[in-house]
Parts: C-alpha cells; structure tokens; sequence
C-alpha cells in the first residue's frame, strides 16, 4: 500500500491511495471464511457452506466491503501520523466510479483534500463586557411581575383598564365568529367601550382602528395567522360573556415560600434581599452571555486566514446530501465560514491548554439540570441511585447523542473561560434598563 498526499495549492490538495491484491487479501479471504461458518444455504450443513461457494456468491461485496473498510482505517492512520488539518474528511473523486470489481486486482483510489492553515489566535484584541447595576425601577417592575403572576383571578361584574374581557367576537359583515379573550391594555382606539361594560353587553367596533394596525395582536385576539390577519377589517362586535380581573398578590409568608421554598425567607428584608440577588443574578447570566458572544466574534473577525472555499461547499452538499441545495450554501455561505472559523478557534484553544471534560463532569452537569428541571436544591438520599439512572438513560439515548452535546457543551464553557483569561475584557458599568434597550 502507498498513500501520498499532493498540495496543488495553499489550501487544497490530493490525497492518492494505491493497493495491490497482497494489501487486502487476507482480509478478504478471512471475511469468506466467516461467512463459511454463518452461511446458509439450502442443501449444506450450517457452517458447512464451501468457501469457494461463498466467494463466487458474496466474493465480489465482501471484496467492496474489506477494501473501504481498510481504506478508512489506514487514511485516517495518515492523516494522524502525519497532523494533517483537514477540513472535514476527504472526498472520493468521480473517477473512482469507473473501478472494475470483478477483473482488477491492484486499484488506485484519490481524494480531494481541504486543508487549513495553521494560526496564531488573536488574543490581543480586546472585548467589551458589562456590569449590570440593579437599580429601584427594575425592582418595583419585578414586584409588580411578581403580584401579578402570583395573584389570583376574579370576576368582576363590571370592567375597568387592565382587566381580560371574554366573549364571542363576530365579523359584521363577514363569516368570521369566534370565542376570544380580549385583554384591554391590547386596544389602542376606543378604550373606553371596552371599560365599564358588564356581561351581555354588545361593544360594536373597527378592529383595525381598535389594535393599533397590529397584525400581532389581532393574530392574538382572533386566533388567525398573522398573515391572514393581514387582510381582515371592517366593523366587528364582541357580545361580553365574562370579565376576569387579576388582583395582586399580598407579600405575605405564602408567597415568600412559593418563591424560594418553605421558610427560607420569613421578612420583608430578606424578601427584598432575595429578589434583588436574584434579579442580579440573572443580569449577570445574561452579561456573561453577551460577553461570550462578544468574545467569539471579535475573533472570528479578526482570524484572517485562507480557508478552501470551494471544498468546502462541495463537503457541504456531500454531507448534507439531500437537506442542503446548493443555492442554500451559497446563501447561506458566509455563516458556515464563520461556524468553521470558530470550531478551529476552539480546537486551538483546547489543544494549546489541554482542556478535557471527564465523564464525570458530563454526568453531574446533566444531574445538575435534571434538579434545576425539577426545581430541587439537591438529590434526597432515597432518589440518588434513581436519578443516576435517569441520567444515565438521558446521555444514551439517540445512540449517545445526548452525550456528545453535553460533552461539547462543557468543552466549549471551558474554551470561553480560557479565552476570558487571556483576552482583555473592558467592563462597562450599565444600568439594567440600558442593558435591556441593548441591541442582541
């Protein structure tokens, strides 16, 4: 066997394969002896099947099967042995289709092969973080979040601003008729019909005016696709059935426990403590994330380097044979080039650091999700052998898919730590509002 490998230019190259009978002979002729033992065929004994039968009936996809099996194995041997970059495996050029399996015996198979280049990270470039300061509006709106997602649905007779108003929607002149719930801070013309009215009373309307021109909300009031909303108008009534009306919830010990578990808050200190600590510790997620989005596109923009564009939607269409045309690759082109920029930079800062995730980080991060699921501080001592198991079941399924992700995951939080480390991250003080109105 002789595998060479050609450069025809900086970032391509062909990768050539030659084998003579002597290289998969034996493997060949092993296979059709195992098959001798398993094979059966109707007037021989089990595992008396004569081998020169099996080949002249199996020889030729045994042959096709042994060679691509051996071709896999001895080019990504060196492809390892000699550190070539590849982008992702090579391609087996047309030609080899023109193979004869019944008359050859020696064979010549060649690849196309898409190189990259090797790189210097560009860590001296720096990147804009944030710090969230907490302010007292930010708390007063989580309060009021807080009362009216915890308070509790009533009935009233008659209905006032800020109230959901049920009943039967009719198109006047038209076919459409449906029972929908109308919450009132929704309308932006002609509030006031929809304010002090009781059930059986009959509000005659423009839906259009009523919602502002919003497809969105009248999607929302009426149930129909925004595209079809899109061409809905005219005069409708709405026949009141029902008003509901949410009343805040007291601060009170019933609600501190539905929040943070029984007894863990007893005053209003550490209510508000706990809220401010919470909410800040969301900010702070969400500024993390921001820098972690931060951090990957300053540098794939700044990561200037030749990649084989044109392998590379070939390796696309191959892969994706059937789910990508190759007007979507086209399209879609620049943001593969930045995913592929990216999964390089990752693997330089893995291999440069000797980052590794253990099974045992893969198993208590997905132990760890399971209890943030269940909203459970830890595992109960008579839960613990059923939630490895639970968690075991997880990373196996879809033949060790779950796994991978979570490995990768973990990988790529421990990539992002590192590049925290070495890059220079200028922290900007941000209140939590204009760290909202920020554009993501």
């Amino acid at each position: 066997m002789n595998i060479t490998l050609n450069q025809t230019d900086s970032t391509n190259a062909q990768l050539k394969v030659v084998l003579e009978e002597a290289d998969y002979a034996s493997k060949v002729d092993q296979q059709v002896k195992e098959y001798s033992k398993k094979a059966q065929i109707k007037g021989f004994r089990p595992g008396k099947v004569p081998a020169g039968l099996v080949k002249k009936m199996y020889g030729k996809s045994i042959l096709v099967e042994q060679i691509n099996k051996l071709l896999q194995e001895e080019i990504s041997k060196y492809i390892k042995d000699n550190d070539v970059k590849l982008l992702g495996e090579p391609l087996p050029e047309p030609s080899q289709a023109n193979i004869d399996w019944d008359n050859q015996k020696d064979f010549e198979f060649t690849y196309a092969v898409g190189l990259l280049p090797d790189f210097n990270l560009p860590l001296d470039k720096s990147v804009e973080g944030y710090a969230i300061e907490v302010d007292q509006k930010t708390i007063d709106e989580a309060y009021e979040n807080i009362k009216r997602q915890f308070g509790k649905t009533t009935n009233p007779e008659t209905s006032e601003e800020g109230d959901f108003i049920y009943g039967d929607l009719k198109q006047v002149d038209g076919e459409f008729e449906s029972k929908t719930l109308i919450p009132t801070t929704r309308v932006v013309a002609g509030k006031e019909q929809f304010v002090g009215v009781k059930a059986g009373d009959v509000i005659r309307f423009d839906i259009r005016k009523a919602f502002g021109d919003d497809n969105a909300a009248l999607a929302h009031v009426t149930g129909l696709s925004k595209e079809v909303t899109a061409d809905l108008n005219g005069e409708f009534e709405f026949t009141v059935e029902k008003i509901n009306r949410t009343e805040s919830a007291e601060l009170n010990q019933e609600l501190f426990d539905k929040l943070f578990g029984k007894d863990a808050v007893t005053t209003q200190e550490d209510f508000d403590a706990k809220i401010r600590e919470t909410i800040k510790e969301n900010y702070d997620r969400e500024a993390d994330n921001l820098l972690n989005r931060n951090i990957i596109d300053t540098l794939v923009d700044n990561l200037n380097i030749e990649l084989p564009a044109d392998f590379f939607k070939r390796w696309l269409q191959v892969t994706n044979e059937g789910r990508l045309t190759t007007e979507q690759i086209e399209e879609n082109f620049d943001k593969y080039t930045r995913e592929l920029k990216w999964s390089m930079i990752k693997n330089k800062v893995v291999e440069e650091n000797e980052l590794k995730v253990s099974n045992e980080e893969v198993v208590n991060s997905t132990k760890e999700k399971m209890l943030a699921q269940f909203n459970m501080p830890e595992v109960p001592e008579e839960l613990v052998e059923s939630m490895n198991n639970y968690a075991n079941q997880y990373l196996q399924q879809d033949n060790g898919r779950n796994y991978i992700n979570e490995y990768e995951q973990l990988l790529a939080e421990k990539v992002l730590a590192k590049l925290k480390e070495k890059m220079t991250v200028v922290e900007k003080t941000i209140s939590a509002e204009d760290f909202r109105n920020l554009s993501f």
